[in-house]
């Protein structure tokens, strides 16, 4: 693994919401899920996180930013109103904020990218959610 970060570039199909994902991981080494909530498989979402990279959303028409928490209520997942593309998660906690992005908002798509592994986590409950995506989840440059 490098130490060079290296920046992926994604957003929604009318350009009103993007992010920059930035990591050292090799695309080949990205873990990347496929949640199996009927949110996530409805939407498809393949998401990915490093821990030691960073996520800046990038939101270019407010109007545009839809935020939807469901389930345990523990974190804001962005859509665009606009097209309806999901491009990640945020959370806020006490020891930071972190987020995920959905890997199919990426453009272009990164060559090499791991075929998604399903991920179950609806026997959490919200301390341990909150705790797991502290640990998993990329730090966020700020929240939108």
């Amino acid at each position: 693994m490098s130490s060079l970060l290296h920046t992926f570039e994604g957003g929604c199909h009318c350009g009103a919401i993007g992010f920059s994902f930035l990591t050292s991981l090799p695309v080949t080494e990205w873990s990347v899920r496929a949640c199996q909530c009927g949110f996530c498989r409805a939407h498809g979402a393949r998401t990915t996180s490093d821990p030691s990279g960073r996520i800046a959303f990038h939101v270019r028409e407010a109007e545009a930013l839809q935020r939807y928490r469901f389930g345990l209520m523990t974190a804001d997942f962005l859509l665009c109103r606009a097209c309806g593309i999901y491009l990640g998660a945020q959370i806020a906690t006490a020891r930071g904020a972190f987020g995920i992005i959905n890997t199919l908002a990426l453009a272009p798509q990164p060559a090499g990218l791991p075929v998604a592994t399903k991920a179950d986590y609806g026997s959490e409950d919200t301390p341990n959610r909150i705790a797991r995506r502290e640990r998993r989840w990329t730090p966020l440059a700020r929240l939108v």
